[in-house]
């Protein structure tokens, strides 16, 4: 009779109060479980600003990745996403003339639709919604043995995401540089 009128729930609890502790101690468990990434705060802040920069350009914009080395080559990328789907890529590399100490245009090119990632240079024809993506599954990891960073100053949204292994000497970081994000 005792437990057809309280439940058994109500009997558990009155019987063991250890059961409410208990269930307390679970919740803050799986409440406080860490996260896998680096500067997640900004990372998430970034991808709403993303989200909505997608949704007034009609996911159409063109962004621009740079790379630099250390013994003076430039490299820039220009890709152009229409409606969620890249549509051309364009590519500038400069070095230094050791003469002249002047940046010289040492190969340039352009892709359209058609023959799209026809050359091995410059950086894959990645929409930024893959870029997020990597950045939240790869770039962004926590690792032992490396070093994750991610600022957001292109208008909040990406622009620079990756990790540099420790101990590494010359062009070390894994990830991307974006210099500019703009609407089509």
């Amino acid at each position: 009779m005792y437990f057809t009128r309280l439940g058994y729930k109500q009997h558990m609890m009155k019987r063991n109060p250890y059961f409410i502790i208990l269930l307390l101690i679970a919740t803050l468990f799986t409440a406080c479980k860490k996260s896998d990434l680096v500067q997640e705060n900004d990372f998430n802040k970034s991808f709403k600003t993303w989200l909505n920069f997608k949704s007034s350009s009609n996911n159409s914009y063109r962004y621009q990745t740079i790379t630099v080395s250390w013994g003076g080559a430039k490299t820039e990328t220009i890709i152009t996403v229409k409606n969620g789907k890249v549509i051309g890529r364009s590519y500038v590399e400069k070095r230094i003339n050791r003469t002249t100490n002047a940046m010289v245009v040492y190969a340039q090119w352009e892709e359209s639709q058609e023959n799209l990632n026809s050359h091995q240079e410059g950086a894959k024809t990645l929409t930024l919604d893959e870029i997020y993506e990597k950045a939240k599954t790869d770039w962004l990891l926590k690792r032992k043995d490396a070093k994750s960073s991610f600022e957001a100053k292109n208008n909040g949204m990406i622009s620079s995401c990756g990790y540099v292994e420790n101990n590494c000497a010359d062009d070390c970081f894994i990830g991307i540089s974006i210099d500019f994000i703009e609407k089509l």
